[in-house]
């Protein structure tokens, strides 16, 4: 996950789309001739007003790839010409003779004439970025240290020797074996001795003899070096030094690079003082990875920022017992190899010097939306408001079929392994630690051992065939992980209940274990490829994030995410394919790159540690009571009565319905499922022994073999000894038929695959969602035992931004008057919760029958509970996201400073039944006629239609080429993507909300005519005052309701995606 691989992703991003707002034209750069004449004022005013910014460095910086990366971009804006001056003029020169500029971007390297810059500032008086003077205190640490100690920021803890001082209390050094004093400040071994000149990079860490004593020596790297080990242990006896305690960072350092005081892009570099040995990448550059900037750690680049005067400046972080600690600043300096940050720097840098100088020239420039502007984005029914809060829950992606295999064994061995992990304490043990696996597969391969040798007891011997398969299983890949499969052991203390026929049902039981075995479910390539593609679809509801969604849409969430504003947490269940999935969207989300295991590992947080996402024990009991009483109801070998469908379908669920009409006799439609599978498994049979085919390799490395288990164990199992099917397999038989039609049909080409699929899909509307509970109630009871812990996390999220308002200053500056004044506490908070099928249906049933509102009273709720009526199946990805938005003029009692919407999308959509169905618009019909005088103009859009080919839609998720699976986008009218199926937003003025994020004083102009339209709206607006905007097409759905929030007025909104 280097950042010289992340930028392959980002590049196709750019490429894909038409150039951002802020690029205006193009040009190269231009170096400045000493002999180039000024501009005449005739050539100014025919060429247009523009801010000349002057670059003045050593040539090895100003011509630095970096430096040209962001120089080309910033020389894109329309008002702006950049000049580098050369390095001889600069040099040789006096100051008189440099060329003039309006803005002055200069910085100290090895070399340059510091003073020389300091005295053409003082001439011509330009806009400075970075401060001349404070670059003198940069390059002495002892001036650096004492500075952040002024502002309050964390450093290591430390002593300077100064030599050069003349009174002796200032180099006092005692030197013992493994301590040294430092004018009397101990320092235990290991710690640090840096030189005071921060151009010396001769930086040692002494090591204690309990180490093995000695130093490590870094320095500039040199090729693939960065440090060497010495032996030797006492510190240098001349020159003056900083001495510090060495930080436990395991072994990682973390650069930031701040861009004005609001932005921050921060990576990690394997630490030179690990083993001296600099990581380099195929291309020779040093590896670095994305990393996460806490909130505290954002507001410390902003200090950095400021103090030092330095707009665009360099510092290292070390983590640290639980800490972030400065210990060094660098001044200018930025990222190699990452263009996202290219085109922030750019951006940051091109709006910052026309903010500050095109008033005073007269340039005709309007304020873009800025990072220290509040995250101001338009809601769905129109009016500007600042967003506060996203919360979603979201089903992870695509999978494998999870697959079970349960055996008795009364062997020693296992009741070791079982009393080992504590199984008495509990009754079970979960296994998942490849250590724990690997003692399970040695007693399998021990016993199998002895039944081949012919020295097993008879009941080994039996077992024989379950043996091999855990041996099989766990044998896969080659290697174990808790993320692939799981053991599990439950005691019986009387054995396994056996049937009447078993022959020795009067011997006396004896205590026995049951080996439960898992597999599959793992997450596939197509699953992370849908889980990232969500990701970056997301963006779009951030600020800065509308925008076609196949271009470069959702940059600003990227640039949010980089300051202190945006505040991210991610949570998944510890399945493995949740956690994957976890992965993959944040990886999306912030344009990562490389493998997900780093970035699970950094950003994913294991939920279960509190019980956010695990089931509860009471809701599994209520669930088999329901599941018992579905199972007889599916027995009936006769079509379906009105009085059957009553009892299967008492909450009258439009898609359950019509599950039932197509199903008509549950038994002849199971008998037909399975006579299907029969026919599978023979063509799976012909293809394993056919030699043209039986090499061929199906999809995620399964084998005819392994397919051909899987299914014969679902048919053992669907159709029962006695000879009744068991309903609780749909829901597998349904996964497995959708799992190989998606993948594996181009090659098992099997003719009625489309039929079974469809048969099993009709079956799998009826048993799935009524596992979880057949009445409203039983669903509540159910629903509530899952997603209790879960519904009061989302409340507390909600809450906090509510209770924040007591930290703030009722009446908040406008951002454009108030540039500088620190609001660390305001930001975005994003919280995303992964989790499997049972809470997205729980947290649905919740919504639907919890009395959140009145369906009899409130129309738009009855529309939108009508539509997930409809909805047959939560698939993978589906996601409910609430979002939070205040209007901060509004006061903080009343109620209508806060607006929540309800966004809900279910998920994927597979590649055989594509009518899902149509959401009516998430306006009243009546509305529509007021709005269609409005909306001809604006109705043309690039937005594909149902009716167009589905290769118009950018954002479609092809899982594979011969059978694409399609993404259902999270609905968000505020932010929609040209190219995708989102419907075109219309603000109620007519206008369609255009690519960019309105801000500043368009902001203003566009909130006060949103106001006065909606103001207008109100007189026509039915039931209890409520301000929609006009609908363009019936694409989606949203209801809204007023429902009281501490603090102020929630405005729920409910999104129906099609």
């Amino acid at each position: 996950m280097s950042y010289t691989e992340l930028e392959h992703g980002y590049q196709g991003l750019r490429k894909a789309t038409r150039p951002t707002q802020f690029y205006v034209g193009a040009g190269d750069l231009e170096l400045c001739d000493p002999n180039d004449p000024p501009l005449s004022p005739q050539e100014i005013e025919d060429g247009g007003k523009v801010v000349i910014v002057g670059v003045c460095a050593m040539a090895k910086k100003s011509q630095s790839k970096p430096m040209k990366e962001i120089l080309t971009r910033l020389q894109e804006f329309e008002y702006i010409k950049v000049t580098v001056f050369p390095e001889e003029i600069i040099l040789q020169k006096p100051v008189e003779e440099w060329p003039v500029c309006d803005c002055l971007i200069s910085f100290h390297s090895k070399g340059f004439p510091l003073e020389k810059a300091i005295q053409y500032a003082q001439l011509h008086n330009p806009y400075v970025i970075n401060n001349l003077h404070m670059q003198y205190d940069i390059q002495d640490r002892r001036k650096v240290y004492a500075t952040l100690e002024n502002e309050g920021i964390e450093i290591p803890r430390y002593a300077v020797l100064d030599r050069d001082s003349s009174d002796p209390k200032h180099h006092e050094l005692v030197e013992s074996e493994d301590h040294v004093e430092v004018n009397g400040v101990v320092f235990n071994k290991p710690f640090v001795e840096k030189p005071v000149s921060a151009e010396d990079h001769n930086i040692y860490i002494y090591y204690p003899t309990s180490a093995g004593g000695g130093s490590q020596r870094l320095f500039r790297k040199i090729g693939s070096r960065s440090s060497v080990y010495s032996p030797e242990s006492r510190v240098r006896k001349t020159g003056s030094f900083i001495y510090e305690d060495f930080m436990p960072t395991d072994g990682t350092d973390v650069k930031v690079y701040t861009v004005g005081p609001d932005y921050a892009h921060a990576e990690a570099r394997k630490s030179p003082a690990l083993d001296g040995k600099v990581e380099r990448d195929r291309e020779g550059k040093e590896i670095r990875y994305p990393v996460i900037l806490s909130n505290a750690e954002k507001l410390i680049s902003r200090k950095v920022c400021l103090a030092f005067k330095q707009a665009v400046c360099g510092f290292d972080l070390l983590r640290a017992n639980g800490k972030s600690f400065v210990c060094d600043v660098n001044g200018f300096s930025f990222v190699k190899n990452s263009n996202k940050y290219y085109d922030d720097c750019a951006k940051i840098l091109g709006n910052m010097i026309l903010r500050e100088l095109a008033p005073t020239l007269h340039i005709p420039w309007s304020v873009p939306f800025q990072l220290d502007d509040p995250p101001i984005v338009p809601t769905t029914f129109g009016k500007m408001m600042e967003l506060r809060c996203v919360v979603a829950v979201i089903r992870h992606g695509d999978r494998t079929p999870k697959q079970k295999m349960k055996v008795e064994v009364r062997h020693p061995k296992f009741f070791e392994i079982f009393e080992k992990y504590d199984g008495y304490k509990h009754g079970h043990v979960k296994l998942k630690r490849p250590k724990q696996l690997q003692e399970i597969l040695d007693t399998a391969r021990a016993l199998l051992a002895e039944i081949q040798q012919h020295e097993a007891d008879p009941e080994i011997e039996e077992k024989q065939g379950k043996l091999e398969q855990l041996k099989g299983v766990l044998e896969m890949y080659g290697h174990f992980s808790g993320i692939n499969r799981k053991v599990q052991m439950k005691y019986q203390p009387k054995g396994r209940p056996r049937g009447s026929s078993s022959d020795d049902v009067d011997k006396p039981a004896e205590p026995s274990l049951v080996l439960i075995l898992k597999w599959g479910g793992e997450l596939t390539p197509a699953g992370r490829i849908q889980a990232e593609e969500l990701g970056r679809i997301f963006r779009c509801m951030y600020p800065g994030g509308q925008g076609e969604y196949a271009g470069a849409q959702g940059l600003g969430l990227l640039r949010l995410h980089s300051t202190f504003r945006h505040d991210l947490k991610i949570y998944a269940s510890d399945e493995g394919r949740v956690q994957m999935t976890a992965a993959a969207f944040a990886k999306g989300l912030l344009a990562l790159e490389g493998e997900l295991t780093p970035i699970l590992v950094q950003m994913v947080k294991s939920a279960n540690t509190n019980g956010l996402l695990d089931n509860d024990c009471d809701s599994s009991k209520y669930q088999n009571m329901c599941k018992a009483r579905l199972h007889e109801l599916m027995q009936l070998d006769r079509d379906f009565t009105q009085e059957d469908r009553e009892k299967i379908n008492p909450c009258n669920s439009s898609s359950i319905a019509d599950a039932l009409d197509f199903v008509k006799n549950p038994v002849k439609c199971c008998r037909h499922v399975h006579d299907l599978i029969k026919s599978l498994m023979e063509i799976v049979q012909v293809k394993k022994e056919d030699l043209k085919t039986k090499d061929a390799i199906l999809y995620h490395g399964e084998t005819w073999e392994l397919m051909g288990r899987r299914w014969g164990k679902i048919e053992k199992d669907f159709y029962t000894k006695n000879k009744i099917f068991d309903i609780s397999k749909i829901p597998d038989i349904y996964d497995c038929i959708k799992y190989d039609l998606q993948h594996n049909q181009h090659t098992l080409q099997f003719e009625q695959a489309e039929e079974l699929y469809i048969y099993a899909k009709y079956l799998a509307d009826i048993v799935i969602p009524q596992e979880y509970g057949l009445t409203a109630q039983e669903k509540l009871t159910i629903g509530q035992g899952i997603c209790t812990p879960l519904l009061k996390k989302i409340r507390a999220d909600l809450q906090r931004n509510i209770e924040e308002l007591g930290e703030e200053t009722v009446n908040r500056l406008n951002p454009r008057y108030s540039h500088g004044v620190s609001s660390p506490g305001r930001h975005v908070r994003t919280r995303l919760y992964f989790t499997s099928e049972s809470h997205v249906h729980s947290l649905i049933t919740v919504l639907r029958h919890g009395g959140l509102l009145d369906i009899k009273r409130d129309e738009q709720w009855r529309r939108a509970m009508e539509y997930v009526s409809m909805v047959s199946e939560l698939n993978y990805m589906s996601q409910v996201v609430v979002m939070l938005y205040e209007d901060p003029t509004k006061d903080p009692c009343s109620e209508e400073r806060f607006h929540v919407e309800l966004h809900f999308s279910p998920g994927v959509n597979c590649c055989v039944q594509k009518n899902l169905p149509p959401g009516p618009g998430f306006r009243p019909h009546s509305r529509n006629e007021s709005a269609a005088s409005k909306n001809t103009s604006s109705e043309t859009s690039t937005t594909a239609t149902p009716d167009e080919p589905k290769g118009q839609c950018a954002t479609r998720i092809e899982e594979e080429v011969e059978c694409p699976i399609e993404e259902e986008k999270p609905e968000i009218i505020e932010t929609p993507p040209s190219t995708s199926e989102l419907s075109p937003a219309i603000s109620p003025d007519g206008y369609r909300q255009s690519s960019h994020t309105v801000s500043g004083h368009e902001a203003m102009h566009l909130a006060k005519r949103l106001n006065e339209e909606l103001a207008q709206q109100n007189s026509r607006s039915y039931g209890m005052n409520r301000a929609i905007s006009p609908e363009p097409e019936a694409r989606s759905k949203s209801y809204d309701h007023k429902s009281p929030q501490k603090g102020g007025k929630g405005e729920l909104k409910f999104f129906c995606h099609i």
